[in-house]
């Protein structure tokens, strides 16, 4: 096998509905309003919702939008695409409760919001087509961004690249599925940790057009049991940044007061004691979190 393979990308293309062919984000655009939460967040929350087709591979009800306000000479004055994800469209998880995954969404994205690194792409709960639901700003890939997941020889990592596992790739074949030493990535992993996210996925890393990288998917997380399922495995056990620590100590703070208060309408009280147990318990360690030996560590499918 070559030194290095792409991991190809979820596919996450719309399947139109009526058979009309959805509007595509501009990536710049969408990358420079994902930077600007607060006209973001106006637009989710006011904005007329209409639904272009559903995303196939989604698990739950994921509809692909264009959210749009008007402006004053009945123009629209802003525009974006979105995911529309409709509590009414969740299947139901025998470790989650029924018609929580909307707002742990956001949550999520409220908590990222609190660490000052914009990792999440703005998000709101509010009512839609199909009732009450999660409503995110789409974030177009960079189509020329590099790779953030790749298969290696398996005797171990090139330069810059950091193990995941070894993967089985066909004909009796192995090869060493990695991701960049990246601060980007790094940052995701300290989210996830606190998160505990139990499905990060490749296909859930979103490289936008002005380089940040955005997390998206995240209704299944804040669990108050261990369930950190990533493939964000490279910094194991290796010593937190100083930032991440500094970040950590902040969102202690936050979560005793109003970031706490924002999640606790969508978290039960046991998850958000737990939540500010993780960010005590990363603190104290100093260290990435390892693998769980309870609990699987890879999702499935990986990517």
């Amino acid at each position: 096998m070559p030194a290095r393979e792409r991991v190809p990308a979820l596919n996450t293309s719309p399947a139109p509905v009526g058979g009309t062919e959805p509007p595509r984000a501009d990536p710049a655009g969408a990358a420079a309003l994902a930077a600007d939460p607060a006209t973001a967040l106006r637009l989710l929350r006011e904005g007329a919702l209409t639904v272009h087709g559903r995303l196939t591979d989604a698990s739950n009800a994921a509809l692909y939008c264009t959210v749009a306000v008007d402006g004053a000479d009945g123009t629209d004055s802003l525009r974006a695409q979105a995911v529309y994800k409709p509590v009414a469209g969740e299947r139901p998880l025998w470790d989650f409760p029924d018609g929580t995954l909307a707002g742990r969404e956001v949550a999520a994205y409220e908590l990222s919001a609190a660490t000052g690194w914009g990792l999440v792409p703005p998000t709101v709960l509010r009512d839609g087509p199909h009732g009450p639901g999660m409503v995110q700003l789409w974030v177009e890939p960079d189509p020329d961004a590099d790779p953030l997941l790749a298969l290696q020889d398996p005797a171990g990592p090139e330069d810059g690249w950091l193990p995941i596992v070894r993967a089985e790739v066909g004909d009796g074949r192995t090869a060493l599925l990695v991701h960049p030493d990246d601060t980007r990535l790094r940052r995701l992993a300290v989210l996830d940790a606190v998160l505990n996210n139990a499905d990060r996925k490749g296909g859930h890393l979103i490289p936008a057009a002005d380089g940040r990288i955005y997390g998206i998917d995240h209704g299944v997380t804040f669990h108050s049991e261990g369930k950190l399922r990533t493939l964000l495995w490279g910094w194991a056990g290796s010593p937190l940044p100083e930032e991440a620590a500094a970040v950590l100590a902040g969102l202690a703070g936050q979560l005793d007061g109003a970031l706490g208060e924002r999640l606790a309408p969508h978290l039960t009280a046991a998850e958000l004691d737990a939540t500010r147990a993780r960010v005590a318990a990363l603190l104290a360690a100093g260290t990435h979190p390892l693998p769980s030996e309870d609990w699987p560590s890879i999702p499935w499918p990986p990517i």
